[in-house]
Parts: C-alpha cells; sequence; structure tokens
C-alpha cells in the first residue's frame, strides 16, 4: 500500500511517502514569512501549498499512484478519535471553522490530491479537537462556555500506543497521563485508551508555552478588552502567538533560553522556572481525574528534548507515577498507521456528520 502523508504548519509544510510500514521519502517544504504574508488568512494559502506538495513529487519523479492521501486534521468540530473520511460535511465545516490554524488545510490538500486519482481513499485521523471528554469535564463556571478541547491527540495517542508495545502491553490497559509540549502545552488523562479530559492548548486553559497564554486572570482580560486597549482579532492573536515565553522574553526557543540561563540570566530563570511550574501543577491534576491509579506520566513534543526542562518536570512529578520521555512528535508516521490500518481493514474508517 503506497500512502501519501501531509501536514502543514505554521511556516512548513511536511510531505511523506510510505510503503506499508516503511517510510520511503520525507521533506520540509518551508515557507517564509514573507511567502505567506502575501495571503489575508490560513485558507487563503490552500493553492499556494497544495502547488508546492505537487510541485515537489513531480521534482523528485514521484507518479501520482497512491492508494490514500492521508492529511493532518483541521479544528472542526467536537469528534471522537479514529481515522475519518474525508467528505463533502467535512469539508464545508473545516473552510467555516471558528478557530483558523494551518492544520485545517491538511484534509482540505489530502481531498484535492486524492481527487486526482481514481479509487484513492482521502482521509484524517485523531485531529486536536478529538472530544472524549467525561461529562463532568465539559462543565465550566457558566453554562454558555462549556469546556473544549484543544489538544496534540495524534502525536499523545500515537506515543501512548508505542509505549504500550515497549513495554508489552496495549493502550486501551493503560491509565496514562500525557504531556505535549511544543508551541502549546496540552496534557491530557487517558484512561483504559479514552482521553477523558484535557485542556483547549489554543486559546482555552492550561499551562502557558512558548507562544500561548494558557490560562489568564480573567478579571485582568475582560478589563484590556473593555478599555479598547484590543480588538477581538488582536486578543486572539495575542493569546495563541504572542504570549508565553515570547512575551515574557522575546523569544520561543527554550535552547536559548537555557543557554540565558547558563549566562546567569535570573529573570530568564525565572519564567522558564514558572512555565515548568505551572507545565507540573497541570499534570498533576489529572491524577485526581484518574483517581491517582497511573501507570505512567509521559513527555513528548519538541520541548522534551530539552534536559534543564524535563528533568525539573521528573522532579515535581515521580512521586504520583513514572515519568517517561519521548522527544519529538510523531504524526506523520502516525498518519501513516492510520491510513494503513484503514486499508487493511484492520480498523474502521469513521463516517464525520
Amino acid at each position: 500500500m503506497k500512502i501519501l502523508v501531509v501536514n502543514p504548519g505554521g511556516t512548513s509544510t511536511k510531505v511523506a511517502i510510505y510503503e506499508d510500514e516503511r517510510r520511503l521519502a520525507m521533506t520540509n517544504i518551508e515557507h517564509s514569512v514573507e511567502e505567506l504574508a502575501k495571503f489575508r488568512s490560513v485558507m487563503d494559502q490552500f493553492d499556494f501549498r497544495r502547488d508546492l506538495v505537487l510541485d515537489e513529487l513531480r521534482r523528485h519523479n514521484i507518479p501520482l499512484e497512491f492508494d490514500a492521501v492521508i492529511g493532518r486534521g483541521g479544528l472542526v468540530k467536537p469528534i471522537s478519535g479514529g481515522t475519518y473520511e474525508i467528505n463533502e460535511t467535512l469539508w464545508n465545516d473545516t473552510h467555516h471553522a471558528l478557530r483558523q490554524h494551518p492544520c485545517n488545510l491538511g484534509s482540505l490538500l489530502a481531498g484535492d490530491i486524492a481527487k486526482l486519482m481514481p479509487g484513492c481513499k482521502a482521509l484524517t485521523a485523531d485531529p486536536g479537537v478529538v472530544d472524549e471528554l467525561e461529562d463532568e469535564a465539559r462543565i465550566s463556571g457558566t453554562p454558555d462556555m462549556p469546556r473544549i478541547t484543544i489538544w496534540h491527540a495524534l502525536n499523545q495517542r500515537a506515543v501512548a500506543r508505542r509505549f504500550a508495545r515497549e513495554h508489552g502491553t496495549a493502550y486501551d490497559r493503560l491509565n496514562l497521563i500525557m504531556c505535549h509540549m511544543g508551541g502549546g502545552i496540552s496534557i491530557a488523562a487517558h484512561r483504559k485508551g479514552r482521553a477523558i479530559d484535557a485542556n483547549n492548548a489554543l486559546d482555552g486553559e492550561g499551562p502557558f508555552s512558548p507562544n500561548r497564554s494558557g490560562s489568564l486572570p480573567m478579571g485582568d482580560v475582560i478589563r484590556k478588552c473593555m478599555k479598547g486597549q484590543y480588538t477581538d482579532a488582536q486578543m486572539q492573536k495575542y493569546i495563541t502567538s504572542r504570549a508565553g515565553l515570547y512575551a515574557h522574553l522575546g523569544t520561543t526557543d527554550v535552547r536559548e533560553i537555557v543557554e540565558r540561563i547558563a549566562q546567569g540570566d535570573k529573570h530568564a530563570e525565572l519564567v522558564l522556572g514558572a512555565m515548568i511550574y505551572h507545565t507540573a501543577k497541570a499534570i498533576a491534576s489529572e491524577g485526581a481525574v484518574l483517581y491517582g491509579e497511573v501507570d505512567a506520566i509521559i513527555l513528548t513534543g519538541g520541548i522534551a528534548h530539552s534536559d534543564y526542562v524535563t528533568s525539573r518536570l521528573k522532579k515535581r512529578l515521580e512521586y504520583l507515577a513514572p515519568v517517561y520521555i519521548y522527544p519529538g512528535e510523531d504524526e506523520m508516521e502516525a498518519l501513516a498507521e492510520n491510513a494503513l490500518a484503514v486499508l487493511r481493514g484492520e480498523q474502521e474508517l469513521k463516517v464525520y456528520k
């Protein structure tokens, strides 16, 4: 089975080709700030990114002969985990999604490219809006603002399955607390193969991250908006891409911050320490969700490469459960695995409604 994987991000579009489980090729098409500045919205980038993917295939003499094209899922309505065929309803909901993010282009690109090949399936899997919450987890302090999840569902579930295999068991037999640390920090309690609690790591709650605000003092937010300091669009942009470490220290690069700390920057030490503190606190709170029955705490994502961060998190969390480090992300492989399982009939192909 030949599978094309497409994963659009903020400044790049990753493309990979798999033959069954084996990855034949992968490339990262980078987009400069100047290139992306020409587009008014993320959706306006669709033709630009699609043409780059097709040009990349032509450049390497790779024929359009795939059994499936699978793209990173977008921020559509809440759905259960799994692999979905890209149908008209999913296409329309993605075009009219409330939250704009480059991941929204993933399923659209997969659907459009798959149309070029008769019989080719267009798929997406485990988007960031996967919602398997307990009913209590959905309730917030006001009825018209229920809690929602926007988290790294794809990578968290892939790493959880990998952890289970490496420990001779199955994902649906474990209670895990997963923490993905990247541009945003998402934390979820996985009970026997289902994420029963997870935060909105884009514009909602949880620890602050390299460029997202996480939870904020609500009264202060209201006052800033009511005084006209920010429009709705400005505030959304600020809390999702200009807050966190960037607002405090002028950079999102944890490696640079650690180097500044090594050179004696006490303010950098305080701010990064605060991110670690709030992340540990949020992880520990998921222990209550699982009644303290936690088989493992797993740290993943790009920041998990930093021993400075992970060692300090372990020190705060090992009282609760063993802490394991799986640095980086396996999104491309996870997408390919989901597509292959569907093609082989080993996994149910879900219908987006």
